[in-house]
């Protein structure tokens, strides 16, 4: 999905086909130093993380249905695995399903996750939650939760997801699909779970991504 990526550990600089990568503001500027180890995408975002001393610090919001299938569970929570593994900070809704799946993952990886709940008491997110924060507010949360994700991925899907889909790509966030979600434009349907991990890893270092997931 793109050129080589090299990292420069000791001197804590990532290059990328005569680019150098700045941490904080997430961008790549010409250079002609190169000089470092190949490394991957996944290991380039473990590094930013932990290492780089700037880690990407917004969230990553996993969304779907209350009322999930097995397969919609397993898939979010092999997400929020992924995303804990990667150092990325997981979003959700708070509540049961998908959620509360997603979060398992996280937790389960030493993850951090965070639940915008629509209720008033914080009590109300499910078990799983490592920061649930109590809105008041109802549905209207899943505004919020497009808004401050740096991209949204969708297990499945229901009249709320559909909301925080729509929102998302108003506020002009990326929008990754797994599992038959809803149909609408400009959402980027991924083949696995793994195909999903692999575009956000892009999403995080401002590489370019493929629409849809690889074959």
């Amino acid at each position: 999905m793109t050129d080589a990526l090299r990292l420069d550990r000791a001197r804590r600089r990532l290059f990328r086909d005569g680019r150098l990568f700045d941490p904080g503001e997430r961008r790549w500027s010409a250079t002609a130093d190169t000089a470092g180890e190949v490394i991957g995408t996944r290991e380039a975002v473990r590094w930013l993380q932990r290492d780089s001393g700037n880690p990407c610090r917004p969230p990553v919001a996993v969304i779907g249905p209350r009322e999930a299938g097995e397969t919609e569970r397993q898939a979010a929570f092999a997400l929020g695995s992924g995303l804990a593994a990667l150092g990325i900070v997981l979003l959700c809704g708070g509540k049961g399903g998908v959620m509360e799946a997603a979060c398992e993952g996280a937790a389960t990886a030493g993850g951090l996750s965070i639940g915008l709940l629509p209720d008033a008491d914080w009590q109300a997110a499910n078990r799983f939650v490592t920061i649930p924060l109590a809105t008041g507010i109802g549905e209207a949360r899943n505004a919020i939760i497009a808004r401050a994700a740096l991209a949204l991925i969708t297990v499945g899907g229901g009249y709320g997801t559909l909301s925080e889909i729509a929102l998302a790509l108003q506020f002009g966030r990326p929008v990754l699909a797994l599992l038959d979600p809803p149909a609408v434009a400009g959402v980027m349907p991924m083949a696995s779970v793994e195909a999903a991990l692999d575009a956000v890893c892009h999403i995080v270092l401002a590489l370019a991504y493929l629409k849809s997931s690889p074959v």
